[in-house]
C-alpha cells in the first residue's frame, strides 16, 4: 500500500487528488504545511508527497535532503501557475501535477512510485511456477529470499507477496542496501535520536519501525557491509532494534523479504556475507527467471506497457505491428523487464501512425565480437576447446585506437559505456566492470562534478512525465 502524504488543504482540488489516490489503494496522511509535514515524515515516513504550490516546496526538498529522508515530492497546482510550477521543479520537486486532477495521471503517479500494484504480468510457464510458489507462501510469516538478474522484477514480486499476505493492509517499506554508504545505512535501518550524530536534527524512525505491522524489503542485500550484517542478524533474531543514540531497544513487528542479484552462496564462501544471516533470510527461496528464459512473457509485457504509457502520456493506445513484435522477440533483453519497460515507453512516444512499428523500437546495441572472430568462438564453445589466439595484427587494432589518450579518460569512457549498456543499472555495471558498487558510485560522483553527463538510475521517469498540461 503506497503511503501518500498530502500537504495543504483537503477542501479543494488537492483533496480531490487525495481521494482519487485513496480509491486506488493509497494510504493517506495529511499535513497542513511543510513544517508539520517534516514531523510526519520523520516519524512515519512516506512513499510520496503531494504538496500545494502555495507552500515552500524548495524548503521541503532541501530539508528532506539534509535529513536524508527519501520521499519524492510532487508539486500540485493549476496550469495558470506555470511560473510557480517551474520554480518548484527547479527547487527539486520530482514532477508537477496539474489541478484539477486527472484520474489517469494519479494512477500513473502511484504506479511509478510503488511499482505495478496488480499481480505481475505473465504468460510463460516458468513465471507461472514462480507466482504459484509465491502465492503458496505469501500468508506465512517466514522470511523470503528473492533472487534474479537486475531488472527481472524482484521488487514487483515482493509487493505481490505483501499484497497476498496477512500483512497486506499494513505498510510495504523498501530499502535499497546499495543506495546509501554504510555510514548512513545503520540510521536508515534502525533510526536515530536527536543529536545522535552530526546532522541528526530530530528523532527519526528507521525502516524497521516504519514497516510496523507490514513488510520490509531489503533490496540488494548482497551489497550490505559485513559489519552491519551482524546488527541486522540481531534485529531479525530478537525482533528489536537499537536506535542510534537510543537508551533502550525498540520492539519491531514486520515480515522480512530480501532480494539480490548476487550469488549469496558464493559471497558466503568468499567471506563477504555472513552464513548465519544467509540462512536466516533464506527460509524460502524464489528465483525469478530472466526474460530470455520466459519468452512467452515478451509480447504480453509489451502490450501491457504500451497500454500503460499511452494512458500516462495522454496519447492514443496503439497496437504493435508484426515487425515490431518480431524485433522484440529476437532481442536478448540483457536488462530484462526493466529494459522492456523503457523500450516500450520510448516506442509509445516515438511511434507515428495507427500502430507502433519496428522503427519506434530503439534497442541498445549489445556488444558483439568482430565478425571474423565469431565463428571461431562459436566452434570453441561447441567443442569445449580454446579459441585460437588472435594474430598480432588483430590484437593491435582496437588497442592502437587508445594510444595517446589518458588512462583516466579511457576508464571514464569504459565506465559510462558499460553503464549505458546496463540501462543505468549501477549494480549490474559494477559486476561487469569487476569493481564494487561503492567504487562505481564514487567515480560517477567525480564525473558529475566535472560536468560529465551520467546515465540516469533506472526507473526514474523522464522530466515532465506527469505534467502533460504544464
Amino acid at each position: 500500500m503506497t503511503r501518500v502524504l498530502v500537504i495543504g488543504s483537503l477542501g479543494g482540488e488537492l483533496g480531490q487528488a487525495a481521494r482519487m489516490a485513496q480509491v486506488r489503494g493509497a494510504r493517506l496522511m495529511h499535513a497542513d504545511g511543510v513544517a508539520s509535514a517534516m514531523v510526519r515524515l520523520r516519524v512515519d515516513g512516506a512513499d510520496l508527497a503531494l504538496c500545494e504550490l502555495a507552500h515552500d516546496v524548495g524548503w521541503l526538498v532541501s530539508q528532506l535532503a539534509e535529513e536524508r529522508i527519501h520521499c519524492p515530492v510532487i508539486a500540485c497546482g493549476r496550469n495558470v501557475d506555470a511560473a510557480a510550477a517551474v520554480r518548484a521543479i527547479r527547487a527539486g520537486a520530482r514532477e508537477f501535477l496539474p489541478l484539477p486532477p486527472d484520474a489517469d495521471l494519479i494512477v500513473a503517479l502511484l504506479q511509478a512510485v510503488a511499482g505495478e500494484p496488480d499481480a505481475p504480468v505473465h504468460a510463460d510457464p516458468a513465471m507461472a511456477a514462480v507466482l504459484e510458489r509465491a502465492a503458496q507462501i505469501a500468508r506465512a510469516e517466514a522470511s523470503v529470499l528473492i533472487t534474479g538478474e537486475s531488472g527481472t522484477g524482484k521488487e514487483v514480486l515482493a509487493r505481490h507477496i505483501h499484497k497476498l499476505s496477512k500483512r497486506g493492509g499494513g505498510p510495504f517499506v523498501a530499502l535499497n542496501c546499495a543506495a546509501l554508504p554504510e555510514t548512513l545505512m545503520e540510521s536508515e535501518l534502525f533510526g536515530h535520536e536527536k543529536g545522535a550524530f552530526s546532522g541528526a536534527v530530530a528523532s527519526r524512525k528507521g525502516k524497521f519501525e516504519q514497516a510496523e505491522g507490514g513488510t520490509l524489503l531489503l533490496d540488494e542485500i548482497g551489497e550490505m557491509d559485513p559489519r552491519l550484517q551482524a546488527k541486522l542478524l540481531r534485529a531479525l533474531q530478537e525482533k528489536e532494534v537499537d536506535k542510534l543514540g537510543g537508551s533502550a531497544p525498540v520492539k519491531v513487528n514486520c515480515r522480512i523479504l530480501a532480494a539480490t542479484n548476487r550469488d549469496l552462496v558464493g559471497e558466503v564462501r568468499a567471506g563477504r556475507f555472513r552464513e548465519d544471516l544467509y540462512f536466516r533470510l533464506n527460509v524460502i527461496a524464489l528465483r525469478i527467471p530472466p526474460l530470455r528464459e520466459r519468452p512467452g512473457d515478451i509480447q504480453l509485457l509489451a502490450d501491457h506497457f504500451a497500454g500503460r504509457f499511452a494512458r500516462a502520456n495522454g496519447v492514443p493506445k496503439r497496437p504493435l505491428n508484426a515487425e515490431a513484435r518480431q524485433k522484440l522477440a529476437q532481442h536478448s533483453w540483457p536488462g530484462n523487464v526493466r529494459e522492456m519497460e523503457n523500450t516500450i515507453h520510448r516506442a509509445v512516444l516515438l511511434a507515428q501512425g495507427e500502430a507502433i512499428g519496428a522503427e519506434a523500437i530503439e534497442l541498445p546495441i549489445v556488444p558483439s565480437m568482430p565478425r571474423e572472430e565469431a565463428p571461431a568462438a562459436a566452434t570453441a564453445a561447441a567443442t569445449g576447446t580454446s579459441p585460437a589466439p588472435a594474430t598480432p595484427a588483430q590484437a593491435m587494432k582496437p588497442v592502437t585506437q587508445l594510444v595517446g589518450r589518458r588512462m583516466e579518460e579511457v576508464e571514464r569512457d569504459l565506465i559510462l559505456e558499460t553503464l549505458t549498456h546496463c540501462l543505468g543499472n549501477r549494480t549490474r555495471a559494477a559486476e561487469i566492470l569487476g569493481i564494487s558498487i561503492r567504487t562505481l558510485r564514487n567515480k560517477l560522483h567525480d564525473y558529475r562534478a566535472q560536468g560529465v553527463a551520467v546515465p540516469a538510475v533506472p526507473g526514474m521517469l523522464p522530466p515532465g512525465f506527469y505534467a502533460q498540461g504544464a
